[in-house]
């Protein structure tokens, strides 16, 4: 319970849906109910499918590069760490690439956003797949495996129900709420960067 508890939090600040649903309310704006739940359920879906993939082919990915589980480590905490910053100071959106206008007019003529923007960069980006490598690597019981795996599926689901009802949470916090949660929740996501970067380090350190 511990280990699923830990996997669950790390992965659903990196992930950060709080901070998608002023763009997922945006993009949806001009859709009945029904279409932005299903669009929720299938962005919900395509995170899963991306994070799990992730989380077991990802090592191999590294192999064939020749890329150590280190150097993918500082490399995921230094994203990981300007992902907490950006949630920090305001600019997650810019972070994220949705400030520039041919990305915002390609994001609101996709019909099918399901997939990109809103699973791919937004909620499943290289701070969460890294991440995910990393404790693959990390945990090596099957037992264990199937705990980190039930922990990403309970971050999508969470993912699913706040999206469905995101026009509803948007308007409940309003901006100033959903910014200081997303504030706190940017420290949070600082800390797991800075131990991800530490920890690797003084890894290398001993093994050089």
């Amino acid at each position: 319970m511990e280990l699923f508890i830990v996997v669950f939090a790390a992965l659903f600040s990196v992930i950060n849906p709080l901070g998608t649903l002023p763009i997922f309310v945006g993009l949806t704006q001009e859709h009945s109910q029904k279409e932005r739940s299903k669009i929720s359920l299938f962005t919900s879906i395509n995170v899963l499918v991306i994070l799990v993939i992730s989380f077991f082919v990802g090592r191999y990915i590294l192999h064939f590069f020749g890329i150590s589980i280190e150097s993918l480590r500082i490399a995921g905490g230094l994203i990981i760490t300007t992902s907490g910053f950006a949630l920090l100071t305001g600019s997650f959106s810019k972070h994220k690439g949705m400030e520039k206008e041919r990305v915002k007019e390609d994001a609101f003529q996709r019909d099918a956003i399901s997939l990109t923007p809103l699973a791919i960069p937004m909620l499943a980006g290289p701070g969460s797949i890294s991440l995910l490598i990393g404790l693959y690597e990390q945990y090596d019981l099957f037992a264990q495996k199937v705990i980190v795996i039930s922990a990403i599926m309970a971050v999508c689901f969470t993912t699913f129900l706040m999206l469905r009802g995101s026009h509803y949470i948007v308007k409940f916090l309003g901006a100033s709420g959903i910014n200081a949660i997303s504030r706190i929740i940017g420290f949070i996501v600082i800390a797991i960067g800075i131990e991800y970067i530490s920890s690797s380090v003084i890894a290398v350190l001993k093994i050089a």
